[in-house]
């Protein structure tokens, strides 16, 4: 189970485990600073249940969290989100090896 995060410059999504491990977020359990910038939804997702969204506006990228299969995932679909493939949030990072080995939340 996870926090999610997004970069708002890239649209690279990781956890708050994988952003700790690597020192971008700090061990206290506060949340990162800038460009991360949390999705909002339950500090224990889990991707078993939950697509992370992805969406680029105004030239930042936000993020979300939502039901998979429900009618709130099919409507960001056809607004234009993306769902985060589970396996880009385990590669994603700047320091990639580190994130790999962190959980994602399943």
């Amino acid at each position: 189970m996870a926090t999610f995060f997004i970069d708002t410059g890239t649209g690279q999504v990781a956890t708050q485990r994988q952003l700790m491990k690597t020192g971008i977020a700090p061990r206290s359990g506060e949340d990162p600073g800038r460009p991360w910038f949390r999705i909002k939804g339950t500090g224990d997702a889990t991707t078993l249940w939950y697509a992370v969204m992805r969406k680029q506006t105004k030239g930042v990228y936000i993020g979300a969290l939502c039901l998979r299969h429900s009618d709130h995932h099919t409507l960001l679909l056809q607004r234009g989100w993306q769902e985060v493939d589970v396996e880009e949030i385990k590669e994603s990072g700047p320091h990639r090896a580190d994130l790999a080995d962190a959980e994602v939340g399943r």
